[in-house]
């Protein structure tokens, strides 16, 4: 009796065992049936939110539940459109009033758009349907007045930033019918031929709010064919008093023989940017030109050193919180004096090692030290440039 039940409980026990793996096998294919028509629509919006507008348009014939998601608000209120793919993609194949027709739609629901593209017969299908853009990002793009003109007509009260880059096809009067009509605007961006005393002028009149940001590219591609303009003070000094928090960023990608235009006084400059070699002159004007100066990086300067240009900075730029040295070259006990003169305030101090020049003061591994104390925290020079 007792072998025979322990047969019967040995039956029963593969019987529970088989049970289990069938359950299992069970579980696993259903996991890897998984029903992705059926996926909550919060999942599948941030899916969307990721992809180019022509693999949303794909992705949205997958099924009823996706086709539901590529038509929500909420999908189309920040959009980026680049469109450069090389000829070989499948882009090549798609008709371009498809894509028109996409914007179209949904231009009524876009708030934030960057653009970067020669297709600029999208770009004016939104301009023409959207009706409260906010944020507005146009580069290397064919953009025109005309088509600022339509932007401003149906999107003045809604936009507060601007940036534009690599527009050729724009000119001052464009940019400026944009500062006269959307008066809520607070960040803008443009290369520095868009710049015009004018545009300052209007950007400082009553009706508009404060600007919080203004960015300035000056680029020249080669030495000698670009004429830049001087802007007048009394239009520095009016914008400054409109906006006297305002954050002034310019990007200096000139040859030394460009400057002369520059500098000469007094302009509300905060944040200069030097991206090839600039003279000792033009950094001394500099420290007597921009009082309100917070940061500033000079990749290259040459051989001479720049010990009278930084010290100056330090005595006349109070603000002075951030600074970054390429290929230059500062005497060790001239930088010490510059970091003791600006103090504590210096939160970002970024130098080559090889900018700095022993001599009978301080060598490399006493200037570690010296400018820690003064700093109020551990420092060392760079090995490679952070900005």
């Amino acid at each position: 009796m007792k072998r025979g039940g322990s047969n019967s409980d040995h039956n029963s026990s593969e019987e529970d065992i088989a049970e289990k793996s069938k359950k299992l096998r069970n579980t696993n294919e259903h996991s890897q049936t998984c029903d992705w028509g059926n996926l909550l629509q919060d999942i599948v919006l941030q899916v969307f939110k990721y992809l180019p507008l022509l693999d949303r348009a794909h992705a949205s014939q997958v099924c009823r539940n996706w086709n539901q998601v590529f038509h929500m608000p909420d999908l189309w209120r920040c959009f980026e459109f680049e469109l450069h793919q090389p000829a070989t993609s499948y882009l090549k194949a798609t008709h371009p009033e498809l894509i028109k027709q996409i914007i179209k739609r949904h231009s009524n629901h876009l708030q934030y758009v960057s653009f970067k593209s020669h297709f600029i017969s999208a770009l004016t299908v939104v301009f023409v349907n959207s009706k409260s853009l906010s944020s507005l990002k146009i580069d290397d793009t064919p953009v025109d007045d005309p088509s600022l003109k339509v932007l401003v007509a149906n999107n003045s009260d809604s936009l507060k930033l601007l940036k534009m880059n690599s527009c050729p096809h724009v000119s001052p009067e464009g940019i400026l019918c944009v500062a006269d009509q959307c008066h809520g605007l607070r960040e803008l961006a443009l290369n520095y031929h868009l710049l015009s005393d004018e545009l300052l002028l209007a950007l400082s009149s009553e009706k508009h709010v404060r600007i919080e940001h203004l960015r300035i590219d000056v680029v020249s591609e080669n030495p000698g064919q670009t004429h830049f303009h001087t802007i007048q003070k009394n239009s520095w000094d009016a914008f400054v008093r409109h906006s006297p928090k305002v954050n002034l960023v310019m990007y200096f990608f000139l040859y030394e023989e460009e400057f002369d235009p520059f500098f000469r006084y007094e302009i509300p400059a905060t944040h200069l940017y030097f991206g090839r070699s600039v003279s000792k002159d033009v950094l001394g004007r500099v420290g007597m030109t921009c009082p309100r100066l917070v940061e500033l990086v000079v990749c290259a300067n040459g051989l001479r050193p720049l010990d009278e240009e930084l010290i100056r900075i330090a005595e006349r730029c109070k603000n002075l919180s951030a600074i970054g040295l390429g290929e230059c070259e500062v005497s060790c006990s001239a930088f010490v004096e510059f970091v003791k003169m600006c103090g504590g305030r210096l939160s970002q101090l970024s130098i080559m090692e090889e900018v700095l020049i022993p001599d009978q003061t301080y060598s490399l591994e006493q200037i570690h030290w010296e400018v820690s104390k003064h700093l109020g925290r551990v420092w060392f020079p760079d090995m490679m440039p952070t900005w």
